[in-house]
């Protein structure tokens, strides 16, 4: 388990446009009471953001998330065409805060992907992004970029 307190800050950062992050907040809202999830694509080299891939969560649960993979395999074939790549997932978390769960760390499958999590637990929802390498979560700024 990693220790919140010993989280390490990066130099990275996600350009998440305003009306991307909307969308990003609104699929997590539609798939409430169970997580919302979905992809991420843009550029990997400057971490902006582009295309939103909201999916369907196969675990239909309320404290997992499961990308659907035929749903994966459209995503990334249509950011190719687009000349971009999946750089990132997203997930909500219906009862908690938005900081990846043990299960979130052991299931994060790119070193260099952004995490993004939105959490549902308030009114208003918020979303904060991580990088995952080696088991270590380093928060990193979330820019609403253009």
């Amino acid at each position: 388990m990693v220790d919140p307190e010993a989280e390490q800050r990066s130099d990275s950062q996600l350009v998440l446009p305003a009306a991307l992050q909307a969308e990003v907040v609104a699929h997590c809202l539609a798939a409430f009471p169970e997580e919302g999830c979905g992809l991420l694509g843009g550029d990997p080299t400057t971490g902006v953001v582009r295309r939103c891939y909201p999916t369907r969560n196969v675990a239909a649960s309320s404290c997992l998330y499961t990308v659907d993979p035929r749903e994966y395999l459209r995503a990334d074939r249509d950011a190719e065409q687009r000349g971009l790549s999946i750089i990132g997932v997203f997930h909500s978390h219906t009862h908690t805060d938005p900081y990846p769960s043990p299960t979130d760390v052991a299931q994060a499958p790119d070193p260099s992907w952004h995490y993004v999590l939105v959490s549902l637990r308030d009114e208003l929802a918020s979303l904060r992004s991580y990088r995952i390498v080696e088991g270590v979560i380093t928060e990193e700024p979330v820019e609403p970029g253009s």
